[in-house]
């Protein structure tokens, strides 16, 4: 009888283990996509696109330049689904996210699509929410979040271990980019507070191969002119005999070189003067449309970048202060207006080599509680005094109009 009752154990022992072991290769669970349609995904990377080209106008032309897009809408989008009134409609406005059922599908499904896993290439974003543990969060906020952007909510001890929860933050977005993108969140200056409640975050990693790869052998030391009379010292990548989507436009060369498995690709401008040269969306589509295949030689500078933004003030100038002071309404999250975004960061990282391409972004938007404003007193104007004793006795009284 206890030889069957051990037996029975250890099979249930057993399957337990097996249910742990299926659970943990169970995959990530999809957003909600099932009202999207190809009509609203293409609103979406519409919307997207065009604050990519009105950010990108924004951005120091005399540096490098790197960022996603997707991983800052996606964030800022989050967010967003928060914002009423007037806070809303800025943000609308930069970035020309269309009606709820067209947004939080249409973000639903591109989500879905970046995370499969039959690809020739590493593609993967992941949302996440970082939240005061004993905050009042609406659960109808929390809900469209995890429904639409697959954004699950962890909580966190803001006020009382405000570093223990940036390193929290930090490692997850390490890990989900893997480790290209550190510290997202920087100790110095500081962003996480006593007074934060809510880290809004986005990562996004990408590696993918050549369709045609270069030929390491071919790689050698050339010039590369940063500006007319001066020119740096690079490692140039050579292909030839394959033949890209071309176009040469006289004052301007484009060219596309297609990743693994021809779902991605990666389109190099090259205009004469890239100072006078302004992209958007419709230069681009009608570049596209001119681009025929040809067999040309190929010749692009191995290169690796690390940028990191922080976008508060490039966003108020692109048309949102409000959600940045202490008019901001988020009520959508809370039930009132007492929170603003006090910080918006942005880091990415790219490697480009004879091999094919790597890189990461992550976006993080902090939301603090807004502190009790202070109106300073200032005797800058005619007053009245009065000193008393301990039992309001008025003792003296007087008037100044002028001190002098």
């Amino acid at each position: 009888m206890r030889r069957n009752f051990y037996l029975v154990m250890n099979k249930l022992a057993l399957m337990l283990l097996l249910v742990v072991l299926l659970g943990c290769s169970a995959p990530l669970p999809r957003a909600d996509d099932s009202e999207s349609t190809p009509e609203k995904v293409g609103l979406v990377v519409s919307a997207n696109n065009q604050f990519a080209f009105e950010l990108f106008s924004r951005l120091d032309k005399s540096n490098n330049v790197f960022f996603s897009p997707y991983s800052i809408s996606t964030a800022l989008a989050m967010t967003f689904e928060g914002a009423r009134g007037r806070t809303a409609e800025e943000m609308q406005s930069v970035f020309h996210f269309p009606e709820d059922s067209v947004r939080r599908p249409g973000f639903a499904s591109i989500y879905n699509d970046l995370n499969r896993k039959d690809k020739k290439y590493a593609l993967n974003t992941a949302n996440a929410l970082w939240a005061q543990k004993d905050f009042g969060f609406l659960p109808d906020y929390m809900s469209v979040v995890e429904k639409y952007y697959s954004g699950k909510s962890t909580n966190v001890d803001f006020v009382n271990a405000p570093e223990q929860s940036r390193v929290t933050i930090n490692d997850w977005v390490e890990q989900q980019t893997k480790n290209k993108i550190k510290d997202l969140l920087p100790a110095s200056p500081p962003v996480i507070n006593p007074l934060t409640r809510l880290v809004l975050t986005n990562a996004i990693y990408f590696k993918g191969d050549w369709l045609f790869q270069f030929d390491k052998r071919k790689t050698q030391e050339a010039d590369f002119k940063v500006s007319p009379d001066k020119a740096v010292k690079v490692q140039m990548m050579g292909l030839s005999d394959e033949e890209f989507n071309y176009a040469d436009m006289g004052d301007l060369q484009a060219i596309e070189l297609p990743y693994a498995g021809k779902e991605l690709s990666m389109l190099v401008l090259l205009p004469d003067d890239i100072n006078s040269f302004e992209l958007s969306a419709e230069y681009l589509k009608m570049l596209k449309n001119n681009m025929r295949k040809s067999e040309i030689p190929v010749y692009l500078p191995k290169f690796k970048l690390e940028t990191k933004y922080f976008l508060s003030e490039d966003l108020k100038a692109m048309g949102m202060p409000t959600a940045f002071d202490m008019d901001a309404d988020f009520s959508g999250m809370t039930g009132t207006d007492d929170l603003f975004i006090s910080s918006v960061i942005h880091q990415a990282f790219v490697e480009v080599n004879e091999e094919g391409t790597e890189a990461a972004a992550a976006t993080a938007v902090i939301m603090e509680l807004k502190a009790v404003m202070i109106k300073p007193f200032r005797a800058d104007h005619p007053f009245i005094f009065l000193i008393q004793d301990k039992n309001n006795n008025i003792l003296f009284l007087g008037r100044v109009v002028n001190p002098e």
